[in-house]
Formats: C-alpha cells, structure tokens, sequence
C-alpha cells in the first residue's frame, strides 16, 4: 500500500516521505542545502493541508475582495548535521512548538531511518490584509491540539 501524498499525522507529528532524485543532488552525489528548505516547505503546506487548512484555498482567499491570510515564514534556524544521497528516502518530519498572537513556531526534522540529517526551527507569521495579524481562534486550537514537548 502506498502512503498517502500528504502523509500523515502520528503522535502529533506530521510525517511525509520524500524520494531524492539526480535533480536535488549537487556535482558530489548529495543532497544540495536549498533543496532540504524546499522538502521542509511540503512538510509544512501538506502539515496545514491534513489539518484543514489548505495553501491553495488561503491564496484563492486572498484573491478575493475578502481581506485573505497566509503563512509566511518569519525566520528559520538550521543545523545541517549529515548528507542525503540520491535514492534516499527522508520522512520529513513537522510539528508545532509554539503558538503565540500572529505567530506559529514550527519544529522540523528530516530523516533518513532513525538518523536525523537535517534539524529546523521555523516560526511562520499570520498575515491578513498585508500585516501580522492575531491568529484565529479556529487555527490556533487546531495547532495547539498537536503541540507536543520535543
């Protein structure tokens, strides 16, 4: 059985494999350093996706004369502490930290086995009608519900 393309949330975290293909290796044969900010980003739009809250619904919203919201990515902090090669497959892994006023703190991990290759601190800003704006209600119960200690 194949897993679903979103993945899933186990324990409180979201979990999504990720295969590397040539195309997200450097002339070495590893995984070049963008591309694990590229993996985080699916782990994160598919970790809202399963919780209801779809990116593609947020920028419709956006679009319309309704004043939209979107999370964008207000800082991060990586530590890079081993490789990925090509034909790896890294679970990618999310889960909320904090969430506070405008903004969510968002801890990541990408993993090969039981190896942790790649470790993120993200904090992601509300943003409504081009400002940071409180995080409603609805949303922040839905992020709380997942918060875990790391």
């Amino acid at each position: 059985m194949t897993a679903h393309l979103d993945g899933e949330i186990r324990d409180g975290r979201h979990h999504m494999q990720v295969r590397v293909y040539y195309e997200d290796t450097d002339f070495s044969g590893i995984v070049y350093h963008a591309n694990y900010l590229r993996f985080m980003e699916r782990g994160r739009t598919n970790h809202l996706r399963l919780m209801g809250a779809e990116q593609q619904a947020l920028f419709e919203q956006a679009e319309t004369e309704d004043a939209g919201f979107a999370f964008v990515v207000r800082s991060m902090h990586l530590d890079f502490l081993k490789p990925a090669r090509m034909d790896d497959v890294l679970d990618i892994v999310t889960w909320p930290i904090a969430v506070k006023g405008a903004s969510i703190m968002l801890a990541q991990e990408i993993r090969r086995g039981e190896a942790v290759l790649v470790k993120a601190e993200v904090r992601v800003a509300f943003i409504s009608g081009g400002r940071a704006q409180p995080i409603p209600k609805s949303i922040r119960n839905l992020m709380k519900a997942d918060v875990i200690s790391q």
